[in-house]
């Protein structure tokens, strides 16, 4: 185990203020982990660096502090690149070594400076389980191993050894578990790095379908399945993403590049492993090809298709990124967004019911991109009588659907006379443009607004 590439990541950060998405929160401190993996290269977890403003990075036994700078990062995989400039730093520092994905009961050793103390901390266990889990960071489900040994606040980046080789990057804790921590495997280590290296996304793509499990034995039978055929089907088919105009709702996916689909939507994973069938593509990229075997109308089919990024319909969390919106009249719009619904405390069980439908079951279509909220109505003498309205979906503007914030800017910069908005609740908010524009400097000031929309649209 090679303790003095392990070092403590210190981080000041300044996220965005979704309540208000025109400002910031306050700025805030926090620490973590990281490994040195090359000459002023140090590896740790993207949630450790998100948003930050100012990195420092301190190696063991040496009480220095030398700035870094973020080179590279995977928010989907919860993996960042950190650069060192400073020589002095690579002084005594030894990079680590990765190994292949363990086995199960494999001993390993996390590393890190767990908060409590100064010192490094190292914690024991064996591997208990290698399969797809949900990663907090990125909302995304993706390969990691799953091992019995505590990883605490500030641990979270730093290295798990097994056989003296690295086997990942510690990275969470398991939700309502005692001492059962996630780790990010070298799979998906290597990939990031490779992408960093080559200066291509490291964005992990998606087939960006939604699928129906099937084992029950009469609906395999009416969808034309025979006893040699398993696999899933298609429920729908997002808009924008790599399978549209290749697949179709209905059709069964058999395999992917030959790894076949069970009935109850896994495939073996490096012939050890049984997981979740979208681990056949965490390790590709966009733009990588893929060949699916579906069965359509009774009729076998190998269909290609070229990975694309995910692009759901409500974004899952983001980072390093302002947030976008618009205000008009002293309406604030924003897309729906897992930032945004997180300005609720528990916001699974307290956002808005419509929300929290539309995050997890509607899915994006051509006429519809993202869907665009009515976050707040800011008191004034436009907005007299609409101010309850907040916290609705916005449907329309003198009549024509809104496919996303970007048609919404496009929809009230070309319009004049009386201007309409529609929302989900079928409430009505009416302006004269001419109104709208004399009091927009106005509303502005009023609330310290300095600009009434986001640079990105």
């Amino acid at each position: 185990m090679n303790a003095s590439a392990v070092v403590r990541i210190y981080c000041t950060s300044q996220n965005p203020d979704y309540d208000a998405p025109w400002q910031s929160q306050t700025p805030r401190s926090s620490t973590g982990s990281g490994m040195a993996v090359g000459p002023g290269r140090i590896l740790t977890g993207a949630h450790v660096v998100a948003n930050a403003t100012f990195l420092q990075v301190q190696k063991v036994d040496d009480p220095k502090k030398y700035t870094a700078r973020l080179a590279g990062v995977c928010h989907d995989s919860d993996l960042a690149l950190l650069e060192v400039d400073d020589p002095a730093y690579n002084n005594g520092v030894e990079p680590v070594v990765f190994g292949a994905l363990p086995a199960l009961r494999d001993r390993v050793s996390v590393v890190g400076f767990p908060v409590g103390g100064q010192e490094v901390s190292v914690t024991e266990g064996i591997v208990s389980r290698i399969e797809m889990q949900d990663y907090t960071h990125s909302r995304r489900r993706l390969l990691a191993i799953t091992v019995d040994a505590a990883i605490n606040s500030g641990n979270s980046g730093g290295p798990v050894f097994s056989n003296g080789n690295v086997i990942g990057v510690a990275f969470q804790s398991l939700r309502d578990a005692e001492g059962i921590g996630e780790v990010v495997p070298t799979v998906l280590i290597e990939r990031f790095l490779s992408a960093v290296e080559a200066g291509r996304s490291t964005a992990i793509p998606a087939l960006s379908i939604r699928t129906q499990k099937l084992e029950n034995p009469t609906l395999r039978k009416a969808l034309g399945m025979s006893e040699k055929h398993s696999g899933v089907r298609l429920r729908a088919v997002e808009h924008g993403g790599s399978a549209e105009g290749h697949l179709k709702v209905g059709d069964v996916l058999l395999a992917i590049d030959g790894h076949t689909v069970a009935n109850n939507g896994t495939i073996r994973y490096a012939d050890r492993f049984r997981t979740g069938f979208s681990a056949a593509i965490c390790e590709r990229f966009a733009g990588d090809e893929v060949v699916l075997r579906v069965l359509r109308d009774g009729e076998e089919l190998d269909v290609s298709i070229v990975l694309a990024d995910w692009t759901p319909l409500a974004p899952r969390y983001v980072y390093d990124v302002r947030p976008r919106y618009l205000v008009y009249a002293g309406l604030v719009f924003q897309p729906l967004s897992q930032d945004f619904l997180a300005t609720w405390v528990k916001w699974w069980k307290n956002a808005p019911p419509e929300f929290i439908h539309t995050y997890y079951n509607v899915v994006r279509t051509h006429d519809r991109e993202e869907a665009v909220v009515l976050s707040r109505v800011l008191a004034d003498e436009l907005t007299v009588g609409y101010t309850d309205r907040a916290n609705e979906l916005l449907e329309s503007v003198n009549g024509t659907p809104v496919r996303g914030l970007a048609h919404l800017r496009e929809l009230v910069d070309a319009a004049t006379g009386p201007i309409e908005f529609r929302t989900s609740w079928n409430a009505s908010m009416v302006f004269e443009t001419v109104d709208v524009e004399a009091r927009r400097a106005g509303i502005l000031e009023r609330y310290r607004i300095t600009t009434d929309r986001s640079d990105q649209p």
